[in-house]
């Protein structure tokens, strides 16, 4: 299968890039860690300018999609370039938000950029609790809305701060089916490891044609070409998964897409680290920032164990009914 954007497709990302690179997003990064979310929240607005957001909402409701192959797109440019905020848990509760009531209430803040939501499982920490507006939890079948948040607890990635929900209030939906939201989320994550690959890739292929070690770039010695190489390698074999589960959004091809892409991205970053020496492990050094979040989303939304093993169920499952509709008679027996 050769799966190839279009011009249009390519346009996007590239408008995206030129967004992005100009905003300056290793500074709107660090003030987000930091707790101040102004810089962040213009981004937030600017992104939704150009449709980002849009995209995961129906058109009744003032978006343009779902259109997962574009969400796609756009994500993988949000990873590349490091952007903060909820942005897959953003995506997932503009799945989740699907009774009319709450859709009109909500979806069309999410599309313009003016509402910024988060979502967790009743009882546990959500992400950028403190800068969403919109707080949502799940539990036994239901989404509520969530009366503020508690404490704010850091992590590994500076700009991945944790709020425990306080308690629930509102009701918008009973008999929720969660399917929908989790495989836009784990798409929207796999896009972005994708994009943080490539931005640790190319970041790193400049940095060892510069540094120079023996009179000579580091980046000529073959070893680290051969490491250089794996990483590329890699994220190539991702590229395909993530626009082909875009396609299809089968609960399998999307956790396929999560393991190729955030194992690749998390490849880089070692390879980056290496690579880069004693400064690859500051904190002032903005390539940290890019290495936090590849760490970050190798677990987000499915850690590469769970994403492996509902791959392998499905396809365990496909093998018992291809030997059911086969028959015992034709002898026919498959590897476990």
């Amino acid at each position: 299968m050769r799966f190839l954007l279009d011009d249009e497709q390519r346009a996007f990302a590239r408008s995206l890039d030129a967004l992005l690179t100009a905003a300056d997003t290793p500074s709107v990064v660090r003030s987000w860690g930091a707790g101040d979310h102004t810089p962040g929240r213009v981004l937030w607005a600017r992104l939704a300018d150009a449709g980002v957001f849009a995209l995961a909402v129906p058109e009744a409701y003032g978006g343009v999609g779902p259109l997962p192959v574009e969400l796609a797109v756009a994500f993988v440019e949000l990873g590349r370039h490091a952007v903060p905020g909820p942005l897959a848990e953003t995506v997932a509760a503009a799945a989740l938000l699907t009774e009319p009531g709450p859709a009109k209430r909500f979806l069309p803040g999410l599309a313009a950029g003016e509402l910024i939501a988060t979502l967790a499982p009743r009882g546990s920490y959500a992400l950028d609790a403190d800068a969403a507006g919109l707080l949502l939890t799940v539990g036994d079948g239901e989404l509520r809305l969530a009366e503020g948040h508690g404490a704010v607890r850091a992590s590994p990635d500076p700009a991945r701060r944790f709020g425990l929900p306080a308690a629930d209030g509102e009701l918008l939906a009973s008999g929720v089916d969660l399917a929908p939201a989790v495989g836009a989320a784990r798409l929207a994550t796999a896009a972005q490891a994708l994009g943080v690959g490539l931005a640790l890739l190319d970041t790193t292929v400049a940095y060892v044609g510069r540094r120079s070690q023996f009179g000579v770039p580091v980046g000529s010695f073959q070893a680290v070409k051969h490491r250089l190489a794996d990483v590329r390698i890699a994220l190539e074999f991702a590229r395909p998964l993530v626009f082909g589960a875009a396609l299809t959004m089968a609960p399998a091809d999307v956790a396929a897409a999560k393991v190729a892409a955030g194992e690749a991205a998390y490849l880089a970053a070692r390879t980056a680290l290496q690579s880069h020496g004693a400064i690859g492990y500051t904190a002032e050094y903005d390539l940290s920032l890019w290495l936090a979040r590849a760490r970050a989303l190798r677990t987000a939304w499915g850690t590469p164990a769970e994403c492996r093993a509902l791959v392998l169920g499905e396809e365990r499952a496909l093998v018992h009914a291809e030997e059911r509709a086969a028959g015992p008679h034709t002898g026919v027996t498959r590897p476990p």
